[in-house]
């Protein structure tokens, strides 16, 4: 029983309650009342059961969202002064290996 309610509600509050219901339902009316909110509490424990289960599967199947750092860069060798492009000090890589002379606009 909730603590609040036992501690508002004492042994003969309980059984005065138990008195009114059974004088306003009748004793045929009782055990239809008392199925009906038993069957009414299982299938809302089912309900929550099955909610707790989905959410629990979807947590399951779901990916792990972890940071994967992205792999480094490919490395691009340097290529080495040559005599056309001497008079540069900075060494060159990658595609933009072509001498002044060659360019062409």
């Amino acid at each position: 029983m909730n603590v609040l309610i036992a501690g508002f509600i004492g042994g003969w509050e309980m059984v005065l309650i138990l008195a009114v219901v059974l004088i306003l339902f009748g004793a045929k009316k009782l055990p239809e009342l008392a199925r009906g909110l038993g069957s009414g509490i299982k299938e809302f424990k089912k309900a929550t059961r099955d909610v707790q289960d989905e959410l629990n599967t979807a947590m399951d199947d779901a990916p792990s969202r972890r940071y994967v750092p992205p792999a480094p860069p490919a490395a691009v060798p340097e290529v080495t002064q040559t005599a056309a492009n001497a008079s540069s000090s900075v060494p060159v890589s990658g595609a933009n290996n072509v001498p002044p002379q060659a360019k062409t606009l």
